[in-house]
């Protein structure tokens, strides 16, 4: 099964089904397990060939047929993960098929977002580093063109000392990852001071194309201030809605990158 097909089952509606109780086969095609954990690999892979992942951080997808599930790699850098490593987890973050398995330290954004936002399907933790200078400044991320339209309603930040005073800037409570999806709200990103971004959306793809395309909004932003200080054109926040993106052909294009196995 390839990432189209998977699209077209929509893994934002099958979590929905899940959520809100049986109906027809005809309604939203459900894909099977090995077919979700398959994509969820090729999330990793991308991202990280993307340089939106690095050794760190990490992408979740919700299951499909238990909404208070999600599956994420075990601590493993994003690029070398392998269907092997997908774990299973409740929305506590505890691992549900092997509790041996040796989890990522913030996996409490991923089981704490799942737990705020019932139409969230997948989600993103990244460290892209030219986000981090608009969560550490008073400068706000803002779309500046229409492939970053969907940041078009704010990113909010969030600032860990407000949650826990002086820490170590890592999420690794579930107290730190309610806190953090507090923030996050019902926005599609929300910013992390010191440390990077967490995405949100309603299908892998989606929050793929969403991440890539922050960082990259970032950089031209940036890029613009430094040509125009306080006179850059950013979308009209109906520009912004109108320019919506489903990130189809870039998910494409990226798995065309990967190298071949």
């Amino acid at each position: 099964m390839n990432g189209h097909m998977l699209s077209v089952f929509s893994l934002a509606s099958a979590a929905l089904v899940a959520a809100s109780g049986p109906v027809s086969a005809q309604t939203a095609a459900v894909p099977d397990r090995q077919a979700l954990i398959a994509e969820l690999v090729l999330a990793n892979r991308i991202l990280a060939n993307e340089g939106v992942l690095d050794g760190y951080g990490h992408v979740s997808v919700r299951s499909p047929t238990n909404p208070n599930h999600y599956f994420l790699s075990r601590s493993k850098a994003p690029a070398v993960v392998t269907a092997a490593d997908i774990t299973e987890y409740d929305l506590d973050s505890r691992p549900v098929s092997s509790t041996q398995v040796a989890g990522y330290i913030e996996r409490f954004i991923h089981g704490e977002i799942y737990r705020a936002r019932q139409n969230v399907v997948a989600v993103v933790h990244c460290h892209c580093p030219d986000v981090i200078p608009f969560a550490a400044t008073s400068v706000p991320l803002r779309p500046l063109y229409h492939m970053g339209g969907f940041i078009g309603g704010g990113v909010p930040v969030f600032d860990i000392r407000k949650a826990a005073g002086i820490t170590d800037m890592l999420v690794r409570t579930p107290e730190l990852g309610r806190s953090l999806a507090g923030t996050l709200g019902n926005k599609p990103a929300a910013l992390m001071r010191g440390h990077g971004a967490v995405i949100a959306a309603p299908s892998l793809h989606l929050v793929a194309g969403q991440a890539y395309y922050l960082n990259l909004n970032a950089r031209l932003q940036l890029q613009a201030i430094q040509l125009g200080g306080d006179k850059v054109t950013y979308l009209d926040p109906e520009e912004a809605k109108k320019a919506a993106q489903d990130y189809e052909r870039s998910w494409d294009f990226w798995k065309s990158r990967l190298p071949r196995q």
